[in-house]
């Protein structure tokens, strides 16, 4: 054998011997949201805007088909069980129950307890407490609501936004029960329907609802009313980055991923 057979040899066998390891793909940040069992929205959004080195993975509590009050109150009783299942063995940097009615339901507090009893190491979150935390941000006092639900629903959200200390100047609802109806409102009227829920005594615009494609026009709303502009998802982002450590300014989401 020559010495450049031997050398390839050696070479050949070093490399068999020893992997080579980089920073993985989330290298920057693991943050696993638990969803509704007919959620649609989330997982793709999610998946499609966060920054490259931010892993984003999914788990799934239950609950019965009809968004009500009653019905999202039982998911308190899976949600630790789905954290849990989230990279059971890595662990997570951030966890997030994403359904920003079912915050309600459950209770904020009660919501981010449960999550943490499945996923002890990542700070938990809720998407209705980002939502709240980002209306903070950009010091929003005096807001609109629109959302696709019922008035039971509406109304449990007005009540926690009131008890965050918001004044909701008007609530409205499209009436929709199920989250596969909720998830095919197009964004065209979305943003129409912005437009028509506004006000100019409003400081902010909240749409309310991770099914709701709100994420997609966000930007264009913001321009038409020339006022911020939240969305369930566009929040729930910027929240669980910014918990994660990760202060990446993102575009075409708003004031709230440009600005804070």
């Amino acid at each position: 054998m020559n010495q450049a057979n031997l050398l390839e040899n050696e070479a050949r066998k070093a490399v068999l011997e020893e992997p080579r390891f980089d920073a993985g793909l989330n290298h920057r940040a693991r943050i696993g949201f638990v969803l509704i069992p007919n959620e649609q929205t989330v997982e793709p959004e999610m998946a499609r805007l966060a920054p490259d080195g931010v892993g984003i993975y999914f788990s799934r509590a239950t609950m019965p088909r009809e968004i009500s009050t009653e019905s999202l109150s039982r998911l308190r009783g899976s949600l630790a069980d789905a954290a849990g299942r989230i990279l059971p063995d890595d662990g997570l940097d951030v966890i997030c129950f994403a359904c920003t009615s079912g915050t309600v339901a459950v209770g904020e507090q009660a919501s981010r307890g449960e999550l943490q009893k499945g996923a002890p190491g990542a700070r938990a979150t809720t998407l209705a407490g980002a939502v709240r935390k980002a209306l903070a941000a950009v010091s929003a006092r005096k807001i609109v609501l629109g959302s696709p639900y019922v008035p039971e629903l509406n109304a449990s959200v007005v009540q926690y936004l009131e008890g965050a200390g918001l004044s909701v100047l008007a609530a409205h609802g499209m009436g929709l029960q199920f989250d596969t109806e909720m998830t095919r409102v197009a964004p065209d009227y979305i943003f129409d329907f912005a437009r028509a829920i506004d006000r100019p005594d409003a400081d902010a615009v909240l749409l309310s609802c991770g099914a709701l494609r709100s994420s997609e026009v966000v930007d264009e709303i913001e321009q038409c009313l020339g006022k911020p502009v939240i969305c369930s998802n566009q929040a729930m982002l910027w929240d669980c980055l910014r918990l994660a450590g990760v202060d990446d300014h993102l575009p075409r989401l708003g004031r709230l991923l440009r600005e804070h």
